[in-house]
């Protein structure tokens, strides 16, 4: 019989809800008790590392639609890359320098029509719009 007592007793325990075992205020809260943990941060720019505004490195891409290849390459296998530079002024326009052209001309060619549509925010220093410059290798390859 006091087996069956103390059996009683720990299945009892065991199968009893936490909350009856929590001390008062222990209940549990819902979504709109943490509304006062919310922060609100600051914008930063972000381009490759989380930085802040005054530490910006570069001009932030807003688009950048990619060169296709070439109807006169189609079907061709190509391993073939160019690299540019991208000036950005304050205003934000931007202007494109080859520095290394593609082997392919036609190559080349629709990678500076891309280039070209490319738009950003300007290069910041503290809340000033700088002039800023980067630079992008495209590699074109197929198989």
């Amino acid at each position: 019989m006091v087996k069956r007592f103390v059996w009683l007793v720990v299945v009892t325990i065991c199968f009893s809800p936490v909350s009856s075992m929590a001390a008062v205020g222990d209940e549990a809260t819902h979504e709109a008790d943490h509304q006062e943990d919310i922060l609100e941060l600051p914008e930063v720019h972000v381009h490759g590392l989380s930085l802040n505004k005054d530490q910006q490195l570069g001009p932030v891409a807003k688009s950048t639609p990619w060169p296709g290849i070439p109807s006169s390459l189609d079907g061709k296998e190509l391993d073939d890359w160019m690299k540019a530079r991208l000036l950005v002024s304050k205003e934000a326009k931007v202007t494109v320098v080859v520095l290394e052209p593609a082997k392919h001309r036609e190559l080349t060619a629709a990678g500076l029509a891309a280039l070209s549509k490319w738009t950003f925010e300007p290069q910041m220093k503290g809340d000033d719009a700088v002039d800023g410059e980067l630079t992008v290798r495209i590699h074109f390859r197929t198989r």
